[in-house]
C-alpha cells in the first residue's frame, strides 16, 4: 500500500530502529538446527542450473522419466480440485506435513522470490527444500535442496519410490494425476526424505486449488497481482486475488506485495477471515533506497525488525528490489520477527546471503561484445519490469529484441511494453508445443513496431544470430546490446544456444 504511515506507526519504528540490534538468542536453536546435514551435503554450486547427466545411462534414465511425465495432463490444464494430490499425499504419509513451509504466489517475481528465501534461509544454517516452476533448462531445477537442484539420480529415485503409490491414486480416480501434481508429489517426498528443516513453496497457477496448496504454511506471500492466465484465474484483479488468498492458512503470516486496490482488499478480507496477520510492503517493510552498482544494486531495506543498509544484490531493476524486500520479510516472519520480538536478523548474515543470489533467466547477461541479456518475461507487467530494468541498468545505444511467445498469452501487451525501448524486434519461436506460431507473433509486432522493425526468424539460433548480427554494426551502434525474452523456454533455449548451461 502506497499510503504515508500514521504518525504513530512512524515514532513505533523509530524505535525499533533504535532498539538493540543484537542477534536474538531465540533465533540460535533454529538457526542451529542442521549444521551437520548442511555440511554433509556442501554449499551449493554455480547458478543452479544443472546440464544433462554426463553418464549415458543416467541420463537415458532420467529421460524415461520425463517421457512418462511428458504422457499426463499438462500442467497448463488446470482442474480446480485438490481431491488426486490429496489421495497421493495421504498414501505417502502426509510428507508435506513433515517440515514447517513458505508458500508464495502472485503473477510475478515468485521463482526470484523463492530463490532469496532459500539463500537467506541457508544462510542461517537451515535446511531448505525449494520447489519452483516451470524451470529454465532442466526438469530438476523444480526440486532444490541446500540452494541446488537434486541430482538426476536422486531425482530418479524419487520418481521411482512414489511411482507405485502414484499407480494407486490413478486407479482410483477418474483423471489420472497430472504432471505438475505427480512433481508436487515428488518435491514434497523429496523433503521429508533429506530432511529438510523448511520448504519454501512457488505455487504453479492461482493458489486455492494448486497442487501445492496441501502444506500448511505458516508464511503466505503474495507477490504483485496482475492480469495473466485470465481464462483460468479471472479477467480482473480482484477475481485473480481470489484464488490466489487460498494460500493463506489459519493463523498464518501474509507477506503482503503492493497490490492493486481491489486485489489487496480481497487478501486483507481472507486474512480477518483465517485470523491471519499482514505484513504490507510500504508499510510495515519495503525498500527505503536503492541505488544502482556495478553487477546489480545497493539497498536500504526496511524489515519488520528494523533497517537492513548496504546490502548489495546482484540483480538489475527495482522489481527485484521489491522481491528482496518480500524475501526479508518471509524470512523474518518465519522467525517470528514483528509477532513475538522485533529485534532485526544479523545483518552480516544478510548481507551475505542477498550476495550470493541468483536468478537464471531473470535480466542474465550471459554474453558480452555485444552484451546479451536473457529476461523471461512472458506478461505485460513483466515485460514493463524489464524494460524498466534494462533501460536503468544498461547504457545500450540501441537494443534489439528477440521475442518468442506462448499461445493463450497477452503478447500484444508484452510487445507494447518493449516497443519504446527496441530498435528492432527479431520475433521467433521455440520447441514448446505452446509456441507461437513466429508468423502470428510477426503480424501482431508489425501492428506495433511497423514492418521496418520487425524482422522473423523461425528458429531460435537463426532469430539470436540475426540479432547478434544487428547488435554488432559499426558507428554509432556499437553500444548495441540484445534482449532475449517472452517466455522461460525461449529463454532457456537460448541460454542453451550461447553456452550456458
Amino acid at each position: 500500500m502506497s499510503e504515508e504511515r500514521p504518525q504513530n506507526e512512524s515514532d513505533e519504528f523509530e524505535e525499533i530502529v533504535g532498539a538493540e540490534t543484537d542477534r536474538d538468542p531465540d533465533l540460535a536453536v533454529i538457526e542451529a538446527g542442521s549444521r551437520t546435514l548442511r555440511a554433509q551435503s556442501g554449499p551449493p554450486q554455480g547458478d543452479g542450473v544443472p546440464a544433462r547427466p554426463a553418464d549415458p545411462e543416467v541420463d537415458r534414465a532420467l529421460r524415461e522419466v520425463e517421457t512418462k511425465l511428458a504422457g499426463r495432463w499438462p500442467e497448463t490444464k488446470l482442474d480446480p480440485s485438490l481431491v488426486r494430490i490429496e489421495s497421493l499425499m495421504d498414501i505417502l504419509g502426509s510428507p508435506q506435513r513433515a517440515y514447517p513451509s513458505i508458500h508464495i504466489t502472485g503473477t510475478n517475481g515468485k521463482t526470484s522470490t523463492a530463490r532469496m528465501i532459500e539463500s537467506l534461509l541457508g544462510a542461517f544454517e537451515l535446511r531448505t527444500g525449494r520447489y519452483t516452476s516451470p524451470h529454465v533448462q532442466s526438469i530438476t531445477e523444480r526440486i532444490s535442496l541446500d540452494g541446488a537442484p537434486i541430482s538426476a539420480e536422486r531425482f530418479i529415485e524419487t520418481y521411482e519410490d512414489i511411482r507405485p503409490y502414484i499407480e494407486m491414486v490413478d486407479a482410483q480416480q477418474e483423471h489420472r494425476l497430472s504432471f505438475f501434481e505427480v512433481l508436487t508429489g515428488m518435491a514434497y517426498a523429496a523433503f521429508a526424505d533429506a530432511p529438510v528443516d523448511i520448504a519454501v513453496v512457488e505455487v504453479g497457477m492461482g493458489g486455492s486449488w494448486d497442487a501445492t496448496n496441501v502444506i500448511d504454511a505458516g508464511v503466505a506471500v503474495i507477490m504483485p497481482i496482475s492480469l495473466d492466465h485470465t481464462d483460468r484465474l479471472g479477467t480482473t484483479p480482484e477475481q485473480i486475488a481470489v484464488e490466489k488468498a487460498g494460500i493463506v492458512k489459519q493463523d498464518a503470516t501474509v507477506v503482503l506485495a503492493q497490490q492493486p486496490v481491489e486485489a489487496a482488499s480481497v487478501v486483507l478480507k481472507r486474512a480477518v477471515e483465517v485470523d491471519a496477520t499482514v505484513a504490507r510492503e510500504g508499510m510495515e517493510f519495503g525498500v527505503l533506497s536503492r541505488e544502482v552498482a556495478v553487477g546489480g544494486q545497493l539497498l536500504t531495506l526496511r524489515g519488520l525488525g528494523g533497517e537492513y543498509t548496504d546490502v548489495f544484490l546482484p540483480l538489475y531493476g527495482a522489481h527485484q528490489a521489491h522481491n528482496a524486500a518480500m524475501a526479508l520479510a518471509a524470512v523474518e516472519a518465519f522467525f517470528g520477527i514483528g509477532s513475538q520480538h522485533a529485534r532485526p536478523l544479523d545483518i552480516d548474515t544478510i548481507r551475505s546471503a542477498f550476495v550470493s543470489v541468483t536468478s537464471p533467466g531473470r535480466m542474465e547477461v550471459v554474453r558480452r561484445s555485444p552484451t546479451v541479456v536473457l529476461d523471461a518475461a512472458h506478461n505485460p507487467a513483466g515485460a514493463r519490469a524489464a524494460a524498466e530494468a534494462v533501460t536503468e541498468s544498461f547504457d545500450f545505444s540501441r537494443l534489439i529484441g528477440v521475442v518468442g511467445g506462448s499461445t493463450g498469452k497477452d503478447v500484444r501487451g508484452l510487445l507494447e511494453a518493449f516497443e519504446p525501448i527496441f530498435a528492432e524486434v527479431v520475433v521467433t519461436g521455440n520447441s514448446s508445443h505452446r509456441a507461437m506460431d513466429p508468423d502470428e507473433l510477426a503480424a501482431i509486432a508489425v501492428e506495433v513496431f511497423g514492418s521496418d522493425r520487425v524482422q522473423v526468424e523461425p528458429r531460435l539460433d537463426d532469430a539470436l544470430e540475426a540479432a547478434i548480427t544487428l547488435a554488432e554494426e559499426e558507428g554509432e551502434y556499437a553500444g548495441a546490446g540484445v534482449l532475449v525474452t517472452g517466455s522461460v523456454i525461449t529463454v532457456g533455449e537460448a541460454r542453451l544456444l550461447l553456452g550456458k548451461g
